[in-house]
């Protein structure tokens, strides 16, 4: 079989959510606001939204005790939608990113650690149609999904999602768009660090083209 007709693997990009595809800040302060209104209990919301990426119960885990995260994290999720999805807007780019990877016949899928319900309302809210949502997986544990939808490449702007690429053997592409900065990013291991989604499409054209990906007809 010569090189032009070896089949080449198809395009699938996966995307985190949270301070990749959309600026989660806004909402998530607002929930945790309401949360701790609702149940007496002090929580800084200035501070959880300083460490978004790893999973709710994780941030809930300084401000209640173990037993009573269960409940809270039902509690919270239950919250989200009335006071967090109109609030939060998409990242720059972010539209242009999943529609980049569509337009060259790939399939953008969305892997987060985000409650799949809330992540699915961010979505439709803000008009972005990804191929697939999975949501509740954190760094490592994001390879799941990666493998079992076939991603090449995973764009995330937190050290756990570079964990993810890299467990699933996908080329990792951060973003300094969340609480991680270019040199941490680089420092845990991400294959290409872009400004924000906005290089995107330019990069994955160089991607795509310099690996023989076929093109839309």
């Amino acid at each position: 079989m010569s090189a032009a007709t070896v089949p080449t693997r198809p395009l699938t990009v996966g995307f985190d959510l949270d301070m990749t595809l959309i600026d989660s800040r806004p909402g998530i302060r607002a929930t945790y606001e309401e949360l701790a209104a609702q149940t007496g209990t002090y929580i800084d919301a200035e501070a959880a939204v300083s460490r978004l990426g790893p999973p709710l119960d994780e941030e809930l885990a300084y401000w209640f005790p173990a037993e009573r995260i269960p409940e809270m994290a039902d509690r919270y999720r239950a919250l989200y939608p009335a006071h967090a999805v109109a609030r939060i807007p998409a990242m720059p780019g972010a539209r242009e990113a999943i529609e980049a990877v569509q337009a060259l016949g790939g399939s953008a899928i969305v892997v987060t650690a985000k409650h799949e319900p809330n992540a699915r309302l961010h979505l439709d809210h803000l008009g972005m149609r990804p191929d697939a949502v999975v949501g509740s997986l954190w760094a490592e544990a994001k390879a799941e999904a990666l493998r079992a939808h076939g991603a090449s490449v995973y764009v995330g702007d937190h050290v756990g999602d570079v964990r993810g690429a890299r467990t699933a053997g996908a080329l990792s592409v951060a973003v300094p768009t969340g609480p991680c900065s270019a040199d941490e990013l680089k420092a845990a291991g991400a294959d290409v660090v872009l400004a924000d989604l906005t290089a995107l499409p330019a990069w994955l054209a160089t991607y795509t083209a310099t690996r023989g990906m076929p093109t839309p007809a």
